[in-house]
């Protein structure tokens, strides 16, 4: 069996497999109950917000931050408007003088 047509098969699915690893669920093609309840299921999941934007979300309470950071209220553009959701950042204390 020659080799020629084996290499640019094997080439497309390997180019295939690897562009469907990195497919990011997008929370502009998702309603807001739809982008919290894939948060709460999978307990922390990076999604794509924007055209070249992305980030990750986690459950309000959850283990899912490191040390310091905490869950802190973001909002995410959605089909339905904006949806309130949690991602990890460090706390911000500010005392008055």
């Amino acid at each position: 069996m020659p080799t020629r047509p084996i290499a640019p098969i094997a080439a497309a699915i390997l180019i295939a497999a690897t562009s469907m690893a990195y497919a990011r669920p997008d929370t502009r093609a998702m309603t807001c109950e739809q982008t919290q309840f894939l948060i709460q299921s999978r307990r922390a999941v990076v999604l794509t917000t924007g055209r070249n934007t992305y980030d990750r979300y986690v459950r309000r309470y959850g283990n899912e931050c490191d040390w310091p950071e905490v869950p802190v209220a973001a909002y995410v553009r959605t089909l339905d408007g904006q949806c309130r959701v949690h991602r990890c950042d460090e706390p911000v204390f500010f005392f008055p003088d």
